[in-house]
C-alpha cells in the first residue's frame, strides 16, 4: 500500500497537535497530581484539637495583602496620598497582625515613561508614609522587592539598590527572608520570595523573575524550617508562570504552603480580575490586582486552619470577610481541615456560620442567609470583628449553595456579599485565562511563539524557492490555487524568491533574529550589555533568555512578517508592470509603497525609543531596530528598482507566452537585420 507524502506530513500534524492540546490541558488542570505525596500538607494532625468551629475568637487570625504600589516622581500624586491614608486609616481599622507588599513600590520610570532608573524620592516617599502613618507601631509589616524596585541596579551592594535603605525589611535581609507570627497558641511562617534578576537591567527586560540555584536552596531551608509552624504563606512579587528556577521548581517548594499571593500582572489592565487558581500541589496561587490603578489590598485570615481572603477596593466599607463556611472555590483538602466543616455538622444540629466584619465606624446590623432563606442576624463576638449565626445545615449537605451577608455601619455605609459553599466537597470550577496565566510557563510560551513566528518567516520561502527550482527544470508543474486571493499571493511570493538580492537578505535576517545579538548598549547605567534572543550578559553576568522572546516574537509579528509581504507586493507589481500591463493609475502606485513605507517608519520609531531606553551606542549597534530599518528601505528600494532581467525566472513560470513571443520577436528582428546587410 503506498502512502502519500501528504498523508505522512498530515498524520504527524495531527499527533504533534493532539500531543500540544494534551500539554496544555495537563498543565491547565487544577485536579491535584496525586503523585506529589512530598507536597501535601502533613500538618493538619499536628494544628491542635480544636473543639469544632465554635463561637469563639480563638484561633483565628488575619494580616492584609498590597502590591504594585508604583509610587511616581511623575505620575499620579494620589498613589502616595492615599496611601498614606490606608496605612494610617485602613490597617488602623482592620489591625492586622501582619501586612505584606508584595514588590513595584516604587515606579522607576522616566518621565518619558520610556528610560528607567531608580529615584531615591520614590523610595523616600514610600519610607516617609510608613513612618508618618505610624503603621509600623500597629502592625509587621513585610515588604519585598518587585521588578520596578530592580530596574538599574547592577548589584545588591550598589547605592541604586535604594530598597536596602529605604524599605522595611531591606536593612535586615537583602533578598528572600523568612518571618514567623506567634498568636493565640498558634503559629504562621510567612516566606518572601525574592525573584529579581541580579543585576537589574533596565525596562523591559526585566519582566520575567529568576531564582537562582542558591537562592533555592536558601527557599528550601525556609520551608523545612516553616514545618515547625502551624502553617505557611508565601509571597512574592512574580506569579510563578513567571519565575524561572532550578529543580525541583518554585511551585513544588511551595507545595506545602496554604497559598501563594503575587502581583505584578495588574489583573493584565482589567482584563482579566479575579486573577486566582489552585496549582497541582494543591495549594492556592492568587494574584492580587495593584494599587497603582485599581487601589485594591487583600484581606486574608486562617480559621481553625482554614483560609479565606476577599480583596476589596480601598475606601470600600464595611469589608467582610467569611471564614466559615469556606468559599467552595478555594477549599484546599490537602491542606485544611476541612473536616472540621463536617464534623460540626455531626456535633450539633446547629452549624455555625463566622464571618469578619470591618468598618470605620461601629457595625449596627450584619445578618446572614442560605440561597434565599430567611434572614440570620449574626452576632458580635468580644466586640471584636468576629460575627456568628448558627442555623440548620441538614438541608445543605448536598451540592454547592450561596451564602449572602450583609453589614451595615452606624454611618450608613453598607456591603453585601455573595460567594458559594458546599458540605459534601462539590467545587465550580476556576475561570480559563486565570488558570493559564498562573499555571503556564510565560517564557516558554514566548519561546514556542516566537519559535513559531521564525519558521512562518524561513520556511515558506525556502520551499516555495525549492519549488521554483523545480518549475524551472520542468520537473513539475506550477501549482494552480482555487481561491484567486490565494494564487495572487502565491504569484507575488514567488516572484519575490525568485529574486536572490531579495530572497537571501529576508531569509539571512529573520535566521539572525534567534541567533545574532540584537544590540550593545547600556543594558544597566554605566555598564554595556549584549542583548541576544536567548540571554543577556551584562557586568559579568548572564541572564536567560525570558522576554526576550516575548520581545522577538512581536518583532517578527510586526516587522519582519509584514516586510515580507510588502517587498513580495512591490517586486510583484514590478514584475507585471514589466511583463504584463506597463499601465499603473495612482491607486495602484499609491497601494505599491505605503505598507513599506509604514513598516519602515514605525520601525524607526521603535529603533528611536530604544535610543532613549539604552543609549546611542544601542541606536548604532542595534541589529534588531535600527540596522533592520535600514535593511527595509533597501530591500523597498531593490524591489520597485529590479531590472527585467533579474526577473526573467519568474517571467518564465507565470508569463511563459509573451515570453516566448518576446524571444520569437527578437529572432525575426535579428533575422531581418543580417537579411540586409
Amino acid at each position: 500500500m503506498r502512502v502519500s507524502p501528504g498523508a505522512i506530513v498530515w498524520t504527524l500534524l495531527v499527533l504533534g497537535g493532539a500531543s500540544l492540546v494534551g500539554q496544555v490541558v495537563r498543565v491547565l488542570s487544577i485536579d491535584v497530581d496525586e503523585t506529589l505525596q512530598d507536597y501535601k500538607n502533613d500538618r493538619n494532625q499536628s494544628r491542635g484539637p480544636y473543639d469544632g468551629l465554635g463561637s469563639s475568637d480563638d484561633h483565628i487570625l488575619w494580616f492584609m495583602q498590597i502590591s504594585d504600589l508604583h509610587l511616581s516622581l511623575f505620575q499620579d500624586s494620589t498613589r502616595s496620598t492615599e496611601l498614606m491614608e490606608f496605612a494610617s486609616i485602613t490597617v488602623n481599622s482592620i489591625r492586622p497582625a501582619v501586612v505584606l507588599a508584595s514588590g513595584d513600590l516604587t515606579d522607576a520610570k522616566n518621565a518619558d515613561m520610556l528610560g528607567s532608573q531608580q529615584y531615591v524620592e520614590e523610595w523616600a516617599t514610600y519610607s516617609d508614609v510608613l513612618k508618618n502613618s505610624g503603621v509600623l507601631n500597629k502592625t509587621t509589616w513585610l515588604d519585598i522587592r518587585g521588578n520596578h524596585d530592580n530596574f538599574n541596579v547592577p548589584s545588591l551592594r550598589s547605592e541604586e539598590n535604594l530598597y536596602q535603605h529605604y524599605s522595611v525589611q531591606g536593612p535586615h535581609h537583602s533578598r528572600s527572608y523568612s518571618y514567623t507570627l506567634k498568636q493565640g497558641g498558634q503559629s504562621v511562617t510567612f516566606i518572601a520570595v525574592d525573584a529579581c534578576l541580579l543585576p537589574g537591567p533596565r525596562r523591559p527586560f526585566n519582566f520575567i523573575g529568576m531564582v537562582t540555584s542558591s537562592e533555592m536552596r536558601l527557599l528550601e531551608e525556609f520551608e523545612r524550617a516553616s514545618r515547625k509552624s502551624n502553617y505557611t504563606i508565601w509571597f512574592g512579587h512574580y506569579p510563578t508562570s513567571c519565575i524561572l528556577s532550578p529543580e525541583p521548581g518554585i511551585r513544588r517548594v511551595m507545595g506545602r504552603g496554604l497559598a501563594y499571593l503575587c502581583g505584578h500582572l495588574h489583573t493584565l489592565a482589567g482584563l482579566v480580575p479575579n486573577m486566582y487558581t489552585r496549582q497541582h500541589t494543591g495549594s492556592l496561587e492568587l494574584e492580587l490586582g495593584d494599587w497603582k490603578d485599581s487601589r485594591l489590598f487583600r484581606v486574608a485570615a486562617i480559621d481553625h486552619g482554614l483560609f479565606s481572603f476577599t480583596d476589596v477596593k480601598h475606601a470600600s466599607w464595611p469589608v467582610i470577610l467569611v471564614t466559615n463556611p469556606k468559599h467552595a472555590l478555594f477549599a484546599m483538602k490537602h491542606h485544611e481541615p476541612l473536616h472540621l466543616i463536617q464534623e460540626s455538622t455531626h456535633i450539633s444540629c446547629a452549624f455555625l456560620c463566622r464571618v469578619l466584619v470591618w468598618s470605620l465606624s461601629s457595625i449596627v446590623e450584619a445578618r446572614v442567609r442560605i440561597g434565599k432563606g430567611p434572614w440570620l442576624t449574626l452576632t458580635q463576638v468580644k466586640e471584636g470583628p468576629l460575627f456568628v449565626a448558627s442555623w440548620n445545615p441538614q438541608k445543605y449537605l448536598a451540592e454547592l449553595h450561596t451564602l449572602t451577608v450583609y453589614a451595615k455601619d452606624s454611618s450608613g455605609r453598607e456591603q453585601t456579599i455573595e460567594q458559594p459553599f458546599s458540605l459534601d466537597g462539590s467545587q465550580p470550577s476556576f475561570r480559563f485565562w486565570p488558570r493559564a496565566l498562573l499555571m503556564s510557563n510565560v517564557s516558554m510560551f514566548f519561546q514556542f511563539l516566537f519559535g513559531i513566528m521564525v519558521c512562518v518567516c524561513v520556511l515558506p520561502l525556502c520551499i516555495l524557492r525549492y519549488v521554483h527550482r523545480l518549475a524551472l527544470e520542468k520537473r513539475m508543474i506550477r501549482p494552480r490555487l482555487r481561491w484567486k486571493f490565494c494564487d495572487l499571493w502565491l504569484r507575488k511570493l514567488w516572484v519575490l524568491v525568485s529574486v536572490d538580492r531579495l530572497f537571501w537578505p529576508l531569509v539571512v535576517s529573520a535566521v539572525y533574529v534567534p541567533v545574532g545579538p540584537w544590540f550593545v548598549g547600556e543594558v544597566i547605567e554605566d555598564h554595556i550589555g549584549v542583548v541576544f534572543a536567548w540571554g543577556i550578559f551584562v557586568n559579568r553576568s548572564y541572564l536567560p533568555g525570558s522576554l526576550t522572546y516575548a520581545y522577538g516574537f512581536f518583532q517578527m509579528l510586526t516587522f519582519q512578517f509584514p516586510l515580507i509581504l510588502a517587498v513580495a507586493h512591490c517586486v510583484e507589481f514590478r514584475f507585471w508592470s514589466l511583463y504584463v500591463d506597463p499601465l499603473c493609475s495612482f491607486p495602484r502606485y499609491l497601494c505599491r509603497h505605503v505598507c513599506p513605507l509604514l513598516i519602515v517608519t514605525l520601525q524607526m520609531i521603535t529603533a528611536f525609543f530604544f535610543w532613549l531606553a539604552y543609549g546611542t551606542m544601542a541606536l548604532f549597534l542595534g541589529p534588531l531596530r535600527t540596522w533592520s530599518a535600514v535593511l527595509g528601505l533597501i530591500l523597498w528600494y531593490q524591489a520597485a528598482t529590479v531590472h527585467k532581467d533579474v526577473l526573467r525566472e519568474a517571467a518564465q513560470v507565470w508569463v511563459p507566452q509573451p515570453l516566448a513571443w518576446e524571444e520569437e520577436k527578437s529572432e525575426s528582428q535579428a533575422h531581418m537585420s543580417q537579411s540586409s546587410l
